[in-house]
């Protein structure tokens, strides 16, 4: 079992740093479980907590914005990291927004504990005590993928922190262990160990752009293809699985009438996004990730929640089409006027 070995990595940042590859080769790609080496387009601090009886860090951009101005925290999904917002970020501060990008614990450069309970309550929790050490009382909480999630529960959470609340293209907005069978961490184990750099791809092609690829699609998998190739492969695959439990067993959409902060839902409708497909309960007849259907659904049950519908986008809308997301992005955060 490889779990003692991981403890004695759980800091390898301090191994030695592989060079860069060619943006057309991944093929030398090798980060360790923190992304020593693998640069951000912002600079990147740290900010140490305590939980669960350990000492970890908590790695977050943050960008100050105009005097007056809201301070905007984007939550990042699962197979992403803080990076992945930088247009964005530019977008927000070029409106004189502040930003604040964090890298949840277990993902991106923050700390990756092996021995942890991985729930979004607790990661609420961190991002809350981030804020409240960066002095800021009330922030536009925005969330995509498994971010929206976290966002959710977070404003479920910290009603009085949150100004608004916006989700883009958020998975949970179906209780997946109503139709899928429930896999414990091992079953996921075996997953992440099997990926490969054509796996990685292969699957963010199928699911995210439609069969599209491009060098800026491409290049958003490249920290996660060099941590399979790299020295902790072992211990971020076994992160990677802990954090799949609470995507199936802590469900928000069952929350979503208690949301008392003003919601906004950014789809992309062409998104099939649907955890759990593989492994569907015998005899359930039931199509998940219809995002063209979720967003409607999910929108009546949120009190008085504002829908912004972008036909032929899918997951990635903020990657795909910025400037069509960019549009109702500043429409949702009230940028054009509140809605």
């Amino acid at each position: 079992m490889f779990l003692p070995r991981l403890c004695a990595l759980a800091f390898a940042a301090l191994l030695p740093l592989s060079s860069p590859a060619r943006a057309d080769d991944v093929s030398t790609l090798s980060y360790d479980a923190r992304l020593g080496g693998y640069a951000y387009a912002f600079d990147v601090k740290f900010f140490p907590l305590s939980s669960q009886g350990q000492s970890l860090e908590m790695a977050y951009i943050h960008l100050p914005g105009e005097a007056g101005k809201p301070v905007v925290t984007l939550l990042h999904g699962k197979n992403f990291n803080a990076d992945y917002w930088a247009s964005t970020a530019r977008h927000l501060q070029k409106l004189g927004y502040g930003v604040l990008i964090p890298d949840q614990i277990g993902f991106g450069k923050s700390s990756k504990p092996v021995h942890y309970q991985y729930s979004f309550p607790a990661l609420a929790r961190h991002t809350r005590a981030l804020l409240a050490a960066l002095g800021i009382e009330r922030s536009i909480v925005v969330g995509h993928s498994m971010g929206g999630m976290l966002a959710s529960r977070f404003a479920l959470m910290y009603p009085q922190a949150v100004q608004r609340l916006v989700l883009v293209n958020p998975i949970g907005l179906e209780n997946y262990l109503k139709y899928v069978e429930h896999k414990d961490t091992d079953f996921f184990y075996g997953i992440e160990r099997k990926q490969t750099a054509e796996s990685i791809a292969k699957y963010q092609r199928d699911n995210y752009y439609d069969g599209q690829w491009n060098t800026r699609y491409a290049a958003l998998t490249r920290f996660m293809i060099g941590q399979t190739q790299g020295p902790d492969r072992d211990q971020v695959a076994w992160v990677n699985a802990l954090t799949y439990d609470m995507i199936f067993t802590q469900p928000v959409v069952t929350e979503f009438g208690d949301l008392s902060v003003p919601v906004s839902l950014i789809i992309g409708t062409r998104d099939r996004t649907g955890p759990g497909r593989n492994w569907m309960r015998p005899g359930v007849d039931y199509e998940l990730g219809r995002y063209d259907r979720l967003g409607r659904a999910a929108a009546a049950l949120i009190p008085g929640a504002a829908l912004f519908e972008l036909p032929g986008l899918g997951h990635m809308p903020h990657i795909e089409n910025f400037e069509a997301f960019s549009k109702v992005f500043d429409q949702a955060i009230g940028a054009t006027g509140v809605q």
